[in-house]
């Protein structure tokens, strides 16, 4: 097993363009949580910030409905799985059991969590054919990991050689697969140009760990976080799935990936929980998360609209066009109302933070620079075809109490190469997608379609525009000012101030070259008010205002507020 919070190639990990990625490589590992610093205007000697933590309760184990076992048998006795995949599963649910007992501490409550996840799945009826290979192999990776390795930091990424999957450990729901990381490593590959084996080997693994839904694939979260119980899964790394198999097809020319691809598009045509369309008077919005359609986080939304614009780019896909200009006209639509005209907005409620304004300052540049050669079947001749409808078959990975794997090498990594073969087996050399799925037959003239210079699309200039205004936003000084005039005497009152952008605001107050008070907050933009004990003495006191944004960028105002006797 092997840490990977500085492998070179995790940190591009969402680069959807050759060159520079320093400006989203150190929020990477951040990009899959909603929880994110909420600083409200308050009144309190220190700012209401910082990460929410991911601490859901996960669901008691077989309440209300079938147990692990039962839920297995019944999918045996129904033909749903075979006497091997049955026996593979609950050996599996057995060793975590009998593991879990010789366990302490949090490498007890962490293998628990996981069990309870397990459990809260089959309890809600949610054990299914194809789940179970994605399900069960994280089951057996964290019964591994909790037994035999280091306790590491939360958000902390790890491997298990020589499979290429990025794991993540999330405090009080153990490691679970990070698709969005994963995704972007398989970019990485791509975009380097020179590791071609890697991405192979990468895709060979998690395609056959999709899980069917939604009228196609999706590639699940299997654990509790921010409100969201599992299986669920996000627009945001779906996306980002279509983007590199859909480049990957354009590189190998094998039909899986196009599979995969078109069967990855289901989630974007359903509406939640089970897929990630929410309707609008524009068209529609893709969002972040199946459980919390509500949520209109704007980078989330972008980057699916990047990867649907790529996928429909390299394929001509008309079912891809349509979701891209739903998306698109949606998008356009909604731009301008996360520009505070001093900085982002990261949803419909509060500001980005740092990283996540880079980060759609990086996405909406991306859709600029796409949308300006015009509509993404721009060129085509004939679409792709779409893949025959069927009902893929579960995969098959190795056993997950095996030690060695399919692979050799160490006994830690062996299981995730195991399943990639074995669920493989029948794909042949030209990759893999779910088992039993329909292999799309791709017309040569297709392969070779030229393109042309076109039009940009009209209206996507507001793209281009906002990128760049959050560009000079990061350059930009807050501005603040004094509100407050007078405030009574012996009070726990609020001085308000003014403010552009979220940003640390400190006041100093003074009377007769003396300070009296100091207070500082993390604070939104708006009219935020800040902690002063007034003293008993009436008078007038001078006030210094200091404000530093996320950037570092530093402003000051001076005021005076007169205290009267109340």
């Amino acid at each position: 097993m092997r840490k990977r919070t500085s492998e070179p190639g995790l940190q591009r990990a969402l680069q959807a363009q050759s060159g520079s990625s320093h400006s989203i490589r150190a929020m990477i590992a951040r990009l899959a949580t909603r929880a994110r610093a909420r600083v409200l205007p308050i009144l309190s000697t220190v700012a209401l910030s910082g990460l929410i933590a991911v601490t859901m309760a996960p669901a008691q184990a077989g309440a209300r409905g079938p147990s692990v076992s039962a839920a297995l048998t019944s999918l045996k006795g129904s033909g749903a799985i075979t006497e091997a995949q049955y026996t593979q599963y609950t050996s599996a649910y057995a060793a975590a059991q009998r593991s879990l007992k010789k366990l302490s501490g949090t490498r007890h409550s962490e293998l628990q969590s996981v069990i309870a996840n397990v459990e809260g799945i089959a309890a809600a009826g949610e054990f299914t054919p194809t789940r179970l290979p994605a399900l069960m192999l994280t089951l057996e990776k964290n019964r591994r990991w909790w037994t035999t390795e280091p306790l590491i930091a939360s958000r902390e990424r790890v491997s298990f050689p020589p499979s290429k999957i990025v794991w993540e450990y999330y405090a009080g729901q153990g490691i679970q697969i990070q698709w969005l990381g994963t995704f972007g490593e398989a970019n990485g590959y791509y975009l380097s140009g020179h590791e071609n084996t890697n991405l192979r080997e990468l895709l060979s693994e998690v395609i056959p760990l999709a899980t069917q839904r939604a009228g196609g694939i999706a590639w699940e979260y299997m654990f509790h976080f921010d409100g969201g119980a599992p299986p669920w899964t996000s627009g945001l790394s779906q996306g980002t799935a279509l983007q590199v198999l859909a480049r990957a097809w354009s590189r190998f020319k094998e039909p899986a990936y196009l599979t995969a691809a078109q069967q990855a598009l289901g989630i974007f045509q359903t509406a939640p929980p089970a897929g990630v369309r929410v309707k609008t008077s524009a068209g529609a919005e893709y969002a972040e998360y199946t459980y919390a359609p509500s949520d209109r986080i704007l980078n989330g939304f972008i980057q699916a609209d990047v990867g649907l614009y790529d996928y429909t780019s390299i394929t001509h896909d008309p079912l891809g066009l349509r979701l891209f200009e739903e998306g698109d006209a949606e998008a356009r639509a909604e731009t301008p109302h996360y520009d505070t005209g001093a900085w982002s907005m990261y949803d419909q409620y509060g500001e980005s933070d740092l990283n996540y304004h880079e980060l759609l300052t990086e996405f909406l540049a991306h859709l600029c620079e796409r949308t300006r050669r015009g509509p993404p079947t721009a060129g085509a001749a004939t679409p792709a075809p779409s893949p025959t409808p069927s009902t893929p078959a579960p995969s098959t990975p190795a056993p997950a109490g095996s030690s060695g794997g399919g692979s050799g090498g160490s006994g830690t990594g062996g299981a995730s190469a195991g399943a990639t073969s074995a669920a493989m087996a029948g794909a042949g050399a030209a990759g893999a997608t779910v088992a039993g799925a329909a292999v799309a037959r791709v017309p040569e003239h297709l392969l070779t379609t030229a393109r042309t210079p076109q039009t940009p699309i009209a209206g996507d200039e507001v793209y281009c525009t906002t990128a760049q205004r959050f560009t000079t936003d990061l350059h930009t000084p807050p501005v603040v000012s004094l509100l407050s005039t007078t405030l009574p005497t012996s009070a726990r009152a609020g001085v308000q101030v003014s403010l552009s952008k979220i940003a640390t605001v400190r006041i100093t107050i003074r009377r007769g070259g003396s300070i009296v008070w100091s207070n500082g907050a993390t604070v939104e933009r708006g009219r935020p008010k800040l902690l002063w004990t007034t003293p008993s003495r009436a008078g007038s006191y001078a006030v210094t205002i200091t404000a530093t944004d996320l950037v570092g960028n530093f402003a000051t105002a001076n005021g005076t507020i007169v205290l009267a006797k109340g």
